[in-house]
């Protein structure tokens, strides 16, 4: 007869807040076994007697059987001891609160199904209540202040639970046991709106007012799961016009909420990953190809792309039901350059300069986290769906990145844009949600409570600060004041792309590091953005890089690409007159403007060289008018892009010339002067100069692995999210026999650099040395 015996066992992960100490117990009792679980900063602690034949199934089932939010990293027998216990009975005990937190927070989901039934079922005691949730989903990271992951450690400690509600929670068997935002309308968070004359509505009537402005044609702020959205009818062009002129954004993209699966298949065309991808329970932005006419090209001018998400929140169901409409335009609410709005004064303060209502409740945010944003790329060569994120936040932070071995207690900082911040613990890298662009106080300070939020959640004593070596970056000028012991240590912008890319994908030895982005400071004080780097996480050389480009006027040339166009075709020409003559975007602007841009160039008169394959792409989009004056950050290079319609097929290419250490654009703008004068359609130059960038991208390899025997090649920065360049280049890099890799858990853009910085400051650290290059 099989042995009694008592097990303890430690289980690691994603265990808190998702349901997983009901589902224990429930299995315990299922299999007959004594003794209790309980949550504690580690994770999930468990001791269980009975036969060893049932505890060793038990044990494997902790894992394959796992509540659907749950993420189990390890099941381990901390101890196993002959005899039974002194339990007789399984239960679940107090959550104990010392020794080091290494749980995983758990990230705000959707509603579930069972709750979405509840919500509209008029039997059911949470009939339309705006804030149902249970173990199985609702809001996590966005509310939490501290771990264990208790609901005194949440904003929910300021509403106390009705009888009914307790009753719920302290029941193993309840869907809603220790839901720590579990709630009614009896005692719960409510739905508020107020309107530009001060009229305050609450409830029902708040949600019905909210629903008929928007039925108007009206633009509504929402308080969602993780700061405010701004809102209209994406169905009416001049509602869509409204919100575009009262936020002061004529082209960048807006993403689109819409009611189920049904409305999206008519208005994007989906796959089934797609598919899966959008309902998954981070419910992320879903950028996916749109189907003509069905919906105004003002939701997403000269795009091919639409953002889709579905709703999130349970007041997301309930406005959607409430006003009709199947889609609905659902962008960021702030004030354009500054972060989400996530507090109720602040809401009301600055969003009414666009808002005619706005629908709030009294559950606090106590980190506002955006939506996250993603792509599915699909290609016969490759070896499944790629994901790749543009922005990573809601749903997904702030799961780690497990490297795979231990590294130093550090803290990385980032970049200037897209920001994320950073944290080591043992071997995860606690990666923050996307912060944004650090151009004014308020993203600053979002930046920094965001890196004590994350330290306080883990209790993280990081040893030294990690940063970019740009001297202007706000995030990096700003280290004397931010008090980690150690010595910081500074790490080149494109060498943390590189290691980022290297760290998610666990490479050890050298790699190739193809490296495009807009810009970042190089180890020679000139600014980098095309480059072809060699190395690991402890050094790197530069092997080549594209020819410098000048920015006619410096930062200007970012949000005036013409100039850049201005700037390239000089270099290509020699002269204004010819480039005149071979790019009529060149030719419509004012002479006197020609000649201060021709002479700036000349003279290099704040016209800082790059190395930049961003930058190109702008000039480029400039020179064939499609983009000669931009809104946002490399909207030339999309819409550029674009013009493919996410067909992926490659064309005979421009082509570069070569030196031993550069790359030369020039033959490729005369190219493209020479198709635009025979009339050739732009899509077609597009085609040309994408397919162009991918041959150059695949010589330069071959040629740097030639002289270094490399055979491992890593794709990162932002020029990446260009859809056509990556599948390509992994496609061509892979047919010629390298081990080629990109960015599938975080952003090739700057919201990954913090992971590689990191790892780049670790290995540093290791060898005693903090050094840049």
């Amino acid at each position: 007869m099989t042995e009694h015996a008592t097990w303890k066992i430690r289980v690691t992960g994603v265990v808190q807040g998702v349901g997983y100490r009901p589902f224990v117990y429930k299995l315990a009792r299922e299999r007959h076994l004594a003794g209790w679980v309980r949550n504690d900063p580690e994770g999930v602690l468990i001791e269980a007697s009975g036969h060893e034949s049932v505890l060793r199934r038990f044990s494997e089932e902790l894992a394959s059987r796992a509540p659907e939010l749950a993420r189990v990293d390890g099941v381990v027998a901390l101890s196993r001891s002959a005899g039974r216990s002194a339990a007789t009975d399984f239960e679940i005990v107090h959550s104990a609160h010392g020794g080091a937190k290494v749980a995983l927070v758990p990230a705000d989901t959707h509603v579930c199904a069972d709750c979405l039934a509840e919500l509209r079922d008029p039997a059911d005691r949470r009939y339309r209540y705006p804030f149902i949730n249970c173990t199985n989903c609702g809001p996590r990271y966005s509310i939490i202040r501290a771990l264990p992951y208790d609901r005194s450690q949440t904003t929910m400690r300021s509403f106390t639970m009705c009888e009914r509600c307790d009753r719920e929670y302290r029941d193993p068997m309840s869907r809603r046991f220790h839901a720590q935002p579990n709630a009614c309308a009896d005692c719960g968070p409510r739905l508020f709106l107020a309107d530009r004359q001060g009229a305050v509505l609450e409830g029902e009537d708040a949600l019905r007012r909210c629903a008929r402005e928007l039925t108007a044609g009206r633009v509504a702020a929402v308080k969602s799961v993780g700061g405010f959205h701004l809102a209209v009818d994406a169905r009416r062009a001049e509602s869509v016009a409204l919100l575009r002129e009262r936020k002061r954004r004529d082209s960048k993209p807006f993403a689109v909420m819409v009611r189920d699966l049904a409305t999206a298949h008519r208005i994007v065309e989906l796959s089934a990953a797609e598919e899966a991808l959008l309902r998954s329970p981070a419910r992320p932005i879903l950028l996916a190809r749109k189907r003509s006419g069905a919906l105004p090209e003002g939701v997403a001018p000269r795009n091919p792309n639409l953002g889709l998400m579905l709703p999130s929140a349970p007041h997301h169901h309930l406005l959607l039901d409430e006003s009709g409409l199947d889609a609905v335009i659902m962008t960021s609410g702030n004030i354009s350059g500054y972060p989400i709005v996530h507090r109720n004064e602040d809401a009301l303060r600055q969003l009414f300069e666009i808002a005619d209502v706005i629908l709030y409740h009294d559950r606090e945010i106590e980190i506002r986290v955006d939506d996250s944003v993603v792509r599915l790329s699909a290609h016969p060569a490759l070896d499944g769906p790629l994901v790749t994120f543009l922005r990573r936040a809601r749903g997904y932070a702030p799961y780690p990145v497990d490297v795979g071995r231990p590294l130093a207690p550090l803290v990385a900082y980032g970049a200037e844009l897209k920001t994320t911040v950073a944290h080591s613990a043992g071997s995860r890298v606690f990666l923050s949600q996307h912060i944004g662009d650090l151009k004014n106080d308020e993203t600053f300070a979002a930046h920094r409570k965001t890196a004590a939020h994350l330290a306080s959640l883990y209790d993280l004593e990081p040893a030294a600060g990690v940063y970019d070596m740009h001297p202007q970056f706000r995030s990096s000028s700003a280290h004397e004041g931010i008090g980690e012991p150690g010595d910081p240590v500074f790490v080149q912008h494109h060498h943390a792309h590189m290691a980022a890319c290297m760290a998610e994908n666990r490479l050890t030895g050298p790699a190739i590091g193809v490296v495009f982005d807009g810009a970042g400071y190089g180890t020679d004080g000139t600014i980098w953005g095309g480059e072809f780097l060699v190395g690991g996480f402890e050094r790197f050389e530069r092997a080549t890089h594209l020819r410098r480009l000048a920015l006619i006027g410096g930062d200007r040339a970012v949000h005036e690409p013409i100039r850049t166009g201005v700037s390239v075709a000089l270099d290509a020409f020699g002269d204004i007159d010819t480039a005149v003559k071979a790019f009529p975007a060149i030719g419509r602007l004012e002479p006197d403007r020609r000649h201060v841009y021709s002479t700036m160039r000349a003279q290099g008169i704040n016209s800082p060289e790059v190395s930049s394959m961003g930058r190109l792409f702008d000039g480029v989009a400039a020179l064939l008018d499609i983009c000669c004056y931009a809104e946002y950050e490399a909207q030339g290079p999309i819409e550029l892009e674009g013009l493919l319609e996410r067909d992926l097929a490659m064309a005979d290419g421009y082509e570069f010339d070569y030196t031993t250490t550069e790359v030369d654009f020039g033959p490729v703008i005369r190219a493209i002067a020479e198709d635009l004068a025979a009339g050739l359609p732009l899509p077609q130059i597009s085609r040309r100069f994408h397919s162009g960038v991918v041959t150059m991208v695949r010589r330069q390899c071959r040629e740097i692995s030639r002289a270094t025997g490399i055979r491992q090649v890593v794709l990162s920065g932002g020029v990446f999210l260009n859809e056509f360049l990556l599948v390509n280049s992994l496609t061509m890099l892979e047919r010629d026999g390298f081990d080629v890799y990109s960015h599938r858990h975080v952003p090739p853009n700057d919201g990954g650099i913090a992971l590689g910085q990191l790892l780049v400051a670790d290995h540093r650290r290791a060898l005693g040395n903090g050094r840049v290059g």
